[in-house]
């Protein structure tokens, strides 16, 4: 017999309906749902989606990493450059602050 999502630690009724009416009809849609997707669901922050999330993959004998992955979205263009000028900016600042040059 498949779990159901009524199954899942923390999950009741109502929070099962909800989860329903945004997509979230089976244990394994929800075990490859992304945190954002979850929390888009009235009622379920990102650590509830989190928590929701790793329950259904252990529920399903998945780790939660795995789940994840298999439906998670790529980054668009934007989010890649966001990552780059993050990673970039922090370096760059740090290098030319701890010199100085002309101390007296």
């Amino acid at each position: 017999m498949k779990p159901a999502i009524i199954d899942i630690s923390g999950i009741g009724p109502s929070a099962a309906a909800a989860l329903g009416e945004h997509g979230f009809s089976s244990v394994k849609a929800l075990a490859q749902a992304s945190v954002a997707q979850v929390s888009a669901v009235p009622g379920f922050s990102a650590a509830r989606a989190e928590k929701v999330i790793a329950a259904a993959a252990e529920l399903l004998g998945t780790s939660d990493t795995e789940a994840a992955s298999a439906d998670k979205p790529e980054k668009n263009r934007e989010e890649k450059k966001k990552d780059k000028k993050g990673k970039k900016g922090k370096k760059g600042k740090k290098g030319k602050k701890g010199k100085n040059k002309n101390k007296k």
